[in-house]
């Protein structure tokens, strides 16, 4: 299995000696951590929030995709100023990405909503060691790292500056819409033979809220996701009751998997200025490769602290689409 997983990030990572750039790390529950994807979110909630995001992917698998996301964000006192961080770690086998950025947004009022105009700035690193099982030991490719008998090639292990940016605009509890992208520099992390090459990934989302009845509402979203050789759309369809448990399903194009999705939000201290929610999704292989891989699986928590009382108004809880 292990040699298995070896030669398929061989092929992902070694290409005539160049490594081509993947989608970033992907997640179901994109809606509650917009912050990973768009800069100009930061801040935009009016709270001091952090969500912490972790999907496994292939559970069964040996060396199966792993990523770990936190998104943390809040808006300064008094100015039309958000601030926000995202750490985020992927790996699959021997290959391993760190992304660490810090986001400003400047906040516009725009009719019943916010705009907010961001940019990220951080490091990308990214790790491809030699502890893998070679394919062909006794072959040596300079553009693979890996050790046997006749050579010893070195890893991987460099970092580089990041850049993004991110424009995004809501009606809390109601609408919410983003344009960003990530890495605008998109160049190349080289050593020795082996190199790999950034590619501009572009991000654009969206939802909007139906209030069925008091104690019901439906909301429909989306997120596409492109680095212009490789596009996907993630459609997802939220229902949330009593402003408390939330229901849904996603379906991803291109890999054609759907999801389901359940959680609990509630809100805690006093007056209420804490809320916290817990979610879970479960991705849907309905192919012939599911009982070899395992399943795929994302955990979510997240914590918002308001602090300052807001009255209540016709649209209830206005932190479920932040």
């Amino acid at each position: 299995m292990k040699k298995l997983l070896t030669t398929i990030a061989m092929i992902m990572a070694a290409t005539s000696g160049t490594v081509l750039a993947q989608q970033d790390p992907q997640f179901t529950q994109f809606m509650y951590n917009k912050l990973l994807f768009n800069a100009g979110y930061a801040g935009t909630s009016g709270g001091i929030c952090g969500n912490l995001q972790y999907r496994q992917q292939w559970a069964s698998f040996d060396g199966a995709p792993q990523s770990i996301a936190l998104g943390a964000d809040m808006a300064l006192k008094t100015l039309p100023i958000g601030v926000g961080l995202t750490v985020i770690t992927d790996k699959i086998g021997p290959m391993s990405t760190t992304y660490l950025r810090a986001a400003g947004s400047y906040h516009l009022k725009i009719g019943a909503g916010k705009l907010g105009l961001g940019l990220d700035v951080g490091m990308i690193q990214k790790s491809i060691t030699s502890d893998w099982i070679v394919p062909e030991p006794l072959k040596n490719d300079p553009s693979i790292p890996g050790s046997g008998p006749n050579f010893d090639n070195p890893d991987l292990n460099k970092a580089t500056f990041d850049l993004g940016f991110g424009a995004f605009y809501q009606i809390p509890g109601e609408l919410y819409i983003g344009l960003s992208s990530t890495h605008l520099p998109a160049q190349s992390i080289k050593e020795g033979d082996l190199e790999y090459k950034l590619s501009r990934h572009y991000y654009l989302m969206g939802g909007y809220t139906f209030k069925l009845n008091p104690w019901s509402k439906l909301t429909p979203q989306f997120m596409m996701r492109s680095d212009i050789s490789a596009t996907n759309v993630d459609i997802n369809l939220t229902y949330l009751w009593s402003d408390m448990i939330w229901v849904g399903g996603t379906y991803r194009t291109g890999a054609n998997v759907p999801a389901i999705l359940a959680g609990f939000q509630g809100k805690a201290g006093y007056a209420n200025t804490i809320g916290y929610k817990i979610g879970f999704s479960y991705d849907l292989n309905t192919s012939e490769t599911n009982s070899y891989f395992g399943p795929t699986y994302e955990i979510l928590l997240g914590v918002c602290y308001t602090p300052t009382i807001k009255k209540e108004t016709s649209y209830g809880n206005e932190r479920y689409l932040d």
